[in-house]
């Protein structure tokens, strides 16, 4: 099973990325709405969920979140609205064999085609929003058939603040 580490953002949040416009091009491959989550850890293939490994997150404090200013290409092939607040949290779930740095964003939209990039119009877009991020998913990506859907198999309540 493909499963990563994940924080999703509350509805309201999720209303402001959905007022974005998506112009219909025909290089870009837009998201959806159930898709729209920051990945603290990407885990891969696994042929059994780690055990324990949300545990450890619940002693930290809930941290505030903020998205935005506006979006941004990640790597030229995704369109991104960046993620702020989530770098201890996501440190904590980092393995010692992970180097990649984290960056964290919602993803809205990826190139179609191999060496295709997100036409430089589409950043730029301004957006804000934040919210308080409660809880950590450990999340199941099906793929094939469409869109990628996701299903949360653990989750973990963060700490609350003083």
């Amino acid at each position: 099973m493909r499963l990563f580490v994940a924080v999703w953002p509350p509805d309201d949040v999720l209303d402001a990325v959905a007022a974005l416009e998506r112009p219909d091009h025909p290089s870009v491959r837009w998201t959806t709405r159930r898709q729209w989550h920051v990945t603290l850890r990407f885990l891969g293939e696994v042929d059994e969920p780690p055990r324990d490994l949300l545990e450890p997150l619940a002693a930290i404090t809930a941290p505030r979140v903020s998205i935005g200013p506006a979006t941004e290409r990640l790597s030229g092939r995704v369109l991104m609205i960046p993620v702020h607040g989530l770098d201890e949290l996501a440190a904590a779930v980092q393995d010692v064999a992970d180097t990649r740095p984290f960056r964290g964003h919602v993803t809205l939209a990826r190139a179609r085609r191999r060496g295709a990039k997100i036409p430089a119009s589409l950043t730029g877009t301004p957006i804000e929003g934040s919210w308080t991020a409660r809880r950590v998913a450990l999340v199941r990506s099906h793929l094939g058939g469409g869109p990628a859907r996701y299903e949360d198999i653990q989750s973990v309540d963060l700490a609350e603040g003083a």
